[in-house]
């Protein structure tokens, strides 16, 4: 249960601490004092949006921190599974920064919103005034139907095998939406990849190829200018080798002046041997350059399929003709394991729809096997809460299978004798339909260990006895659990076992709202005023005394 909640810069509070006790706890207070932002406090523990409006000071971080007390609620394997320290006294806190960025934490572990919610989701349960419209909301019907039922680990086993299906039967549409299309697809791709592999392309062809048919073409040029090359490195009395060995043998002879000469020397005759050497190398590329007319006609010809498969692709090179032959290999193989895939597929999906139909099909009969439970637990407790002719109905149909699984629930309600029940969305005003929700979570706290309910004016629409019976069955579901309720009725306010009161505190820069504990004298005052306005009767004091003493 919550043990203490702290509460900073949020909104129009600027710091409050509360301390609500283990059974009934009441929060009243005028209408805009501010009893709606604690709840909202409350909803950044459970995972609510948050962003920088709800900062009071847009210079401070907010923070909301609860305590809570798990001891006896067999909580541990939850904070176990999301590998968080379990400890008896947890603490839960966000934080909003002034930039809008959120943080949560759970025992000062930090933790994304989703396992926050999952923790907390096992701690709180608030109602809201939105909660009424969701009751009339399929989805919403059908997993009050499932808690009643303890269907959350068969359920979950369900959805875990229907998002396998649902995978598998996605692959198996593709694979044979491929297979329509498959064979001309094939009949291209294979006959584009003959057309390579025939090819026998290798890597830096086309280049060494463009190269060759460039010196069979101007093999002529090439030999004269070799020629001139040979003979101005090598021949004649000013060839280069001659000079540069003219340089030579005078370094040799200075070479008895200054060692210095030496080192040039030695440079000087390392160009002789490379002049030697560059010359054998042009002399032989010389001697081996021939014009070879029929030699370029075979290569212009190799040239030009390599030419045309790079213009009928798109390409620009070998090595991406041979890329495209790679993937077209791939493309040729998958096509021919196609068959195999899809039956492979088929398999798959034939066990997997089989495990789903069994799974959804004990979701259903575990279902139906409440629907009279839960008829009738409501029908008596409608009849409490001032319903004495309601009608109230289960309807389940087949659908297709979904996420949860092949039932369609509709609630079906009439609030009047001989009318027929219809839609519950169509059917119930707003004060039945805080009603309806009350009773539902009346029902649903009796099936679970959850610590905290809170109600935010499920009051909304009901008096007089009706607001007794209401109380009385809030302050028994306070045996079992700590409730706290926000009401503007004084006949519920005055079961609770503990009273606050909710105040806006006008300051000298702004207005903050506050919480404190009202004392005994206190709390009949409050009552007092609920029953008879601002300045109640001594007969609204003494009501007000007698509703609390008679609790």
């Amino acid at each position: 249960m919550l043990k203490s909640l702290q509460i900073k810069n949020f909104i129009l509070i600027d710091h409050l601490e509360w301390r609500p006790e283990a059974g009934f706890n009441i929060i009243t207070g005028e209408t805009g004092a501010g009893k709606s932002i604690i709840l909202g406090a409350l909803g950044l523990l459970t995972g609510a949006r948050a962003d920088t409006k709800s900062l009071l000071n847009n210079q401070d971080k907010c923070v909301v921190e609860g305590v809570f007390n798990l001891e006896g609620y067999d909580l541990s394997s939850i904070f176990t599974e999301n590998d968080i320290d379990y400890e008896g006294l947890s603490t839960i806190r966000r934080e909003i920064n002034p930039a809008g960025k959120s943080r949560a934490f759970i025992n000062d572990t930090p933790v994304n919103l989703e396992v926050l919610k999952e923790i907390t989701d096992a701690l709180l349960d608030i109602h809201s005034q939105h909660d009424n419209l969701l009751l009339g909301k399929a989805d919403f019907q059908l997993q009050l139907i499932d808690s009643f039922a303890k269907n959350q680990g068969l359920l979950a086993e369900y959805q875990q095998s229907f998002g396998l299906y649902r995978k598998c039967r996605k692959k198996l549409a593709e694979l044979n939406e491929t297979a329509q299309k498959s064979q001309k697809q094939f009949d291209y791709d294979s006959f584009l990849l003959k057309e390579l592999q025939e090819a026998k392309f290798g890597v830096g062809e086309q280049e060494k190829l463009e190269e060759e048919l460039g010196m069979l073409d101007n093999a002529e040029e090439i030999k004269i200018k070799l020629a001139a090359s040979v003979e101005a490195l090598s021949e004649g009395e000013i060839a280069a080798a001659i000079l540069v060995a003219n340089v030579v043998s005078n370094l040799n002879q200075l070479s008895k002046f200054a060692n210095e000469f030496d080192t040039h020397k030695a440079r000087a005759q390392a160009i002789v041997e490379e002049i030697k050497d560059i010359t054998r190398e042009l002399s032989r590329i010389q001697e081996k350059t021939e014009s070879n007319p029929e030699k370029a006609l075979e290569i212009r010809a190799r040239l030009d399929l390599i030419y045309k498969l790079e213009k009928k692709h798109g390409l620009g090179s070998i090595s991406e003709l041979l890329t495209l032959a790679t993937s077209l290999t791939k493309q040729v193989s998958d096509y021919q394991n196609i068959d195999t895939e899809i039956a492979n597929f088929e398999q798959e999906l034939e066990v997997i729809s089989s495990k789903i139909e069994k799974q959804a099909q004990s979701l259903s009969e575990r279902r139906t096997a409440v629907f009279d439970t839960i008829v009738r637990q409501f029908s008596s407790l409608l009849v409490d809460l001032g319903m004495p002719n309601a009608s109230f109905y289960i309807q389940q149909t087949a659908s297709e299978y979904s996420e949860t699984g092949t039932d369609k629930i509709a609630m079906l309600f009439s609030a009047n004798k001989g009318l027929a029940p219809v839609l519950l969305k169509n059917a119930a005003s707003g004060g039945e339909f805080s009603r309806l929700m009350f009773a539902l979570k009346y029902v649903m706290a009796e099936k679970s260990a959850l610590p905290t309910l809170i109600f935010d004016e499920i009051d909304t629409g009901i008096s007089g006895e009706i607001a007794v019976k209401m109380g009385e069955m809030m302050k028994k579901m306070a045996l079992g659990h700590q409730i706290i309720t926000i009401t503007h009725l004084h006949t519920i306010a005055a079961k609770g076992n503990a009273h606050y009161f909710v105040y806006k505190e006008d300051g000298a820069a702004r207005t903050n709202t506050k919480l404190r504990k009202l004392s005994e004298t206190e709390r009949i005052d409050e009552i007092a005023q609920m029953i008879g306005g601002k300045n109640p009767t001594a007969l609204a004091f003494e009501s007000a005394k007698e509703l609390i003493n008679s609790h």
